[in-house]
């Protein structure tokens, strides 16, 4: 079934084609009544190639691991302005999930500000884009930029506890380098109260908590 479904959306442009001749010849040699259904589904296919593009094959690829048939799908589309703007924040924020991957950090930052520019209303949209600007610039060693991105990305909401606490440790270490304790214990404690699940983030949640006892106050 998705071997088909992959068929059609990556040859939609050839199949639109295909029925919009079916169409015609239908309508001269038959009936037009029956020559504008092929029609009408190739123009569908047309604006669903411009609008959608691949990605909605996309999950598939990403629960399989398939990383590099993930990224041949994305360099697929080649108009991303005229993707449906929930579409296009995806498009863009796959891509820069792909160039962190390969350590590409000002590609990554690129993309995720194309996404946030684009005007999406998504709330977990922006506040995931948010924090992976805010991590980036905390990578790069930008503790301004990362404390005023982690903090818009806590404003703007984030769509689970991991994401949560991720921005809060975050947020509570650039605290613990400015020497600002009050906050970096008020940020660890938001952090701890999200209820991590992921173990790597409920580690460094564990690791903190040494920093704090050392705290004086």
């Amino acid at each position: 079934m998705f071997a088909l479904r992959r068929f059609i959306v990556m040859n939609r442009l050839l199949l639109a084609v295909v029925l919009l001749a079916s169409g015609f010849l239908l309508g001269f040699k038959v009936t037009w009544w029956l020559g504008w259904l092929p029609m009408f589904i190739a123009v569908l296919m047309v604006v669903a190639h411009f609008m959608i593009g691949p990605i909605t094959l996309m999950q598939r690829y990403v629960e399989e691991g398939n990383v590099e048939g993930a990224q041949q799908l994305i360099k697929r589309v080649k108009y991303p302005n005229l993707l449906y703007k929930p579409i296009r924040s995806a498009y863009y924020m796959l891509k820069a999930n792909f160039s962190t991957m390969n350590e590409d950090l000002d590609a990554a930052e690129a993309e995720l500000r194309k996404g946030l520019e684009s005007g999406v209303g998504d709330k977990d949209f922006q506040g995931t884009a948010l924090l992976q600007l805010g991590s980036i610039a905390y990578r790069k060693g930008n503790m301004k930029e990362a404390y005023e991105q982690l903090r818009k990305a806590v404003q703007a909401g984030l769509p689970d506890p991991d994401s949560n606490a991720t921005a809060f440790l975050q947020l509570a270490s650039i605290c613990l380098q400015r020497r600002d304790y009050k906050g970096s214990k008020f940020y660890y404690a938001k952090a701890k109260a999200a209820k991590p699940k992921n173990e790597q983030i409920v580690e460094q949640l564990n690791e903190m908590k040494k920093y704090m006892a050392r705290i004086p106050g």
